[in-house]
């Protein structure tokens, strides 16, 4: 491909992940102004797990289709359906509207967050791509950074709507530039069977997983008892889409996918480490806020840290994965992940607040080597025809990851403060979790501040379960050759 060629197509996977990435920050930051002006708190949640939801579900469709019909057809429809679904969201006169149009919007970021890596295999060699990758991952450390203060000047300064409509541009870009830039090869086409009864499985089997991790941050028992219905029920799904895979002619996930164990390790890795690193997004800052009574600004400045490292140390992704095997570079790198998070599990009140943005600068280190290098490789183990597909499975896992955790753990801490309350109203704890609040309850601070820290060190401590599992995981990988 000529390199004039090759720079418009950079540029457009460039802007496409910038704008996929960015639309969460900017989100999260406008939250509590789309709730007040919608007068949506009850679902609040939804705002994000619509978008999480539909994202998951159409992943692996989208890389099948991908692998059958080319990826340029399909990408450009996601990159569609995400422009209208941003143009929607940012018009939306009611909270079930900007629901809908935020599902709207997964869908098409469903396409479009796997294909931009499945554009770089096609268009680079196996040696060139951890170069052009970290290169593209720079788009997701940029907006880490600005897509805060894009979203808090957008609502200061004009009003929520913009934080939605602000992608709408960029979306076009991405739509006129993609054309330009990628030649696709005809190899990429063949004809396709669609596996209708392994979608319907798979909607099922991820609508139930992630309604029941919805719920299980819940003090009702009865949507617990719901929660563990929805959990039995995809497990159910699960199964029986295990079982159609393994007889259809075509299946939406190729059983043949999983033939090489390293793959499979990938997969696991890349899920249970986003798991992980939600964690620390969530609960670091929240950690800064209620117990050192630092600013929302200055303590979410911690995320930064990491992020900034993840860029920098996934272009030295190339030279380690030319003279390690991909198990060693796992287990090394994930056990000074490990280290680094130990003292989170007995830290006390005088614990140094410098420390926290060390052991994120780590953790990010790690994320940027492991999670880019579990990319290139789950491309390169399968074949051309299947590229789609697998990296829209290492997508799904990801995203997996941090709706499952995000669950898990707020329902962790959750339990841990009610089992610790002894007469205090939960709303006393919920209040000093912002660094605003924290003076009102003065009377009871030391106590409450007890309650918090006790349960973020089992947060932690959960956490570090997360990375025994990777360890064992990749230390059973067969595999103890360089990958070529």
């Amino acid at each position: 491909m000529d390199k004039g060629i090759r720079r418009w197509l950079i540029m457009a996977v460039f802007i496409a992940t910038f704008m996929t990435s960015v639309e969460i920050t900017i989100v999260t930051t406008a939250l509590p102004a789309i709730i007040s002006s919608l007068h949506g708190l009850a679902y609040q949640s939804w705002i994000m797990s619509a978008y999480l939801l539909t994202t998951a579900i159409t992943t692996p469709i989208y890389g099948k289709l991908a692998d059958a019909m080319g990826r340029k057809r399909i990408f450009l429809w996601g990159v569609l359906l995400f422009i209208l679904g941003s143009g929607l969201c940012g018009v939306s006169p009611s909270i079930l509207l900007l629901i809908l149009s935020r599902a709207l919007q997964g869908i098409g970021a469903g396409a479009v967050m796997p294909l931009t890596f499945t554009i770089i295999a096609d268009s680079y060699s196996f040696d060139e791509r951890p170069r052009v990758m970290a290169f593209n991952n720079t788009a997701w450390g940029i907006s880490a950074l600005v897509g805060p203060l894009i979203g808090g000047f957008l609502v200061q300064y004009l009003n929520w709507h913009w934080v939605f409509f602000v992608n709408v541009p960029l979306g076009i870009i991405v739509f006129f530039l993609t054309p330009v830039g990628y030649r696709e090869s005809a190899g990429n086409r063949r004809n396709l069977k669609i596996d209708r009864a392994g979608i319907v499985w798979l909607a099922a089997g991820l609508i139930s997983l992630l309604l029941a991790v919805q719920l299980l941050d819940s003090s009702q028992k009865r949507l617990l008892w719901i929660s563990a219905g929805l959990l039995l029920a995809a497990a159910g799904a699960c199964g029986l889409l295990v079982r159609r895979e393994r007889h259809f002619s075509d299946p939406l996930i190729a059983p043949s996918l999983f033939a090489r164990p390293t793959f499979t390790v990938q997969i696991i890795t890349a899920l249970l480490l986003s798991g992980i690193l939600i964690g620390y997004q969530i609960y670091f800052p929240i950690w800064l806020q209620s117990l050192y009574r630092l600013p929302a600004t200055i303590a979410g400045l911690v995320v930064t840290s990491s992020s900034v490292m993840w860029l920098l140390m996934s272009f030295a992704v190339g030279p380690l994965i030319t003279r390690f095997a991909p198990k060693k570079i796992t287990l090394c790198v994930v056990t000074l992940q490990m280290l680094a998070y130990l003292p989170l599990i007995f830290a006390g009140r005088q614990f140094p607040s410098w420390a926290f943005y060390v052991i994120a600068a780590i953790s990010g280190s790690g994320m940027g080597i492991v999670i880019s290098m579990n990319t290139i490789l789950c491309q390169h183990l399968v074949g051309k025809n299947q590229i789609g597909s697998a990296t829209s499975l290492l997508t799904l896992g990801r995203t997996l990851g941090q709706t499952i955790m995000t669950g898990i753990f707020g329902a962790l801490f959750n339990f841990s403060i009610r089992s610790q309350l002894q007469g205090i109203p939960f709303s006393w704890v919920n209040n000093v979790i912002s660094s605003k609040n924290g003076d009102s309850y003065v009377a009871r601070r030391s106590f409450i501040d007890g309650i918090i820290l006790n349960s973020l060190h089992m947060i932690f401590l959960s956490a570090i379960l997360l990375f025994l599992v990777v360890l064992i995981v990749n230390w059973r990988d067969p595999n103890n050759k360089i990958v070529k």
